[in-house]
């Protein structure tokens, strides 16, 4: 069963810990990922046991792994799944649930609009290694998620999870405008043919003088852990939702947000906050890239 989330504590934080999307700057530097593995990020989360570390997966096609790095860059190990398949792996997440960690993988990716279903797992975050060393884990996923859209296959490279509500949250990446999905965060033994229901659309527009719609398509989303935040980064920039206690999130994408400075990524996929929601990660695809951070 998944636990019950207490949500008193956190409703309680809520005001203390809100954050600006205003306060964001793009720090000067850029560390290098340095796992030569890590050649396609797709998704990226934050660990929720040490703001240090980031979690990676990489594209379609890859193998079923889990990739764990610093924030300066450095390789730490990786988590073999042995009851998953990357089909086409398009963002991670990472949510608690009543004291406990998870990732959330979405192998969710479907250029050509033809998916059946798409899957999600989840599973609880692994131990850390301990200092110096590299993970090298091979564990299975707690359980997974079969779902479909109700109006029919999408590609989305854009899943979040606000536990609180525990919704999960989807944006199309090549409808015009992007479609907002809302799946329920359901117990395992009812995780099969869910349906993705319609609640909304999101703009996220760059200068039009300067790009194209192709520049404009959500390839990652995040919440922050208190859920005020929403942050959606396309090929141009970063794309912030301030989000208030009696909102919907259908509500908070309908609002004008916050476009922070251009990222210079080549093919930026993968977004996450951290831990304290103080950063915002952000790494391209592609082997040795810069690991690029907004920062308050």
């Amino acid at each position: 069963m998944i636990p019950h989330l207490a949500t008193t504590g956190l409703l309680c934080a809520w005001f203390i810990t809100r954050i600006n999307a205003e306060d964001f700057t793009l720090s000067l530097a850029k560390p290098i990922v340095q796992s030569p593995a890590l050649n396609e990020a797709s998704g990226l989360a934050a660990s929720l046991a040490d703001e240090a570390f980031l979690w990676a997966i990489n594209d379609s096609g890859g193998a079923p792994e889990l990739h764990l790095l610093r924030t300066d860059g450095a390789d730490c190990g990786k988590v073999t799944l042995t009851n998953a398949k990357n089909i086409d792996w398009e963002d991670l997440a990472s949510f608690s649930l009543q004291g406990k960690s998870y990732l959330l993988i979405a192998d969710t990716g479907d250029n050509s609009a033809s998916r059946k279903s798409c899957t999600l797992y989840i599973l609880q975050e692994p131990n850390l290694p301990a200092a110096g060393k590299k993970l090298k884990a091979t564990i299975p996923c707690t359980w997974s998620i079969t779902f479909r859209y109700e109006d029919g296959p999408r590609d989305c490279e854009a899943v979040a999870v606000d536990p609180t509500a525990r919704k999960i949250i989807l944006i199309s990446k090549r409808t015009q405008p992007p479609t907002i999905y809302e799946l329920p965060l359901p117990n395992p033994k009812m995780a099969e043919n869910i349906i993705a229901r319609k609640i909304g659309n999101v703009l996220t527009n760059s200068p039009t003088a300067l790009f194209t719609s192709f520049t404009n398509q959500p390839v990652g989303l995040d919440f922050s852990s208190d859920q005020s935040l929403a942050a959606i980064v396309t090929y141009y920039s970063v794309f912030l939702f301030p989000r208030t206690r009696n909102e919907t999130w259908s509500q908070a994408f309908s609002k004008k947000p916050t476009l922070l400075k251009p990222h210079g990524l080549r093919q930026a996929e993968s977004i996450a906050f951290s831990k304290n929601a103080k950063r915002i990660h952000i790494i391209s695809e592609g082997v040795n890239q810069p690991i690029i951070t907004y920062q308050q």
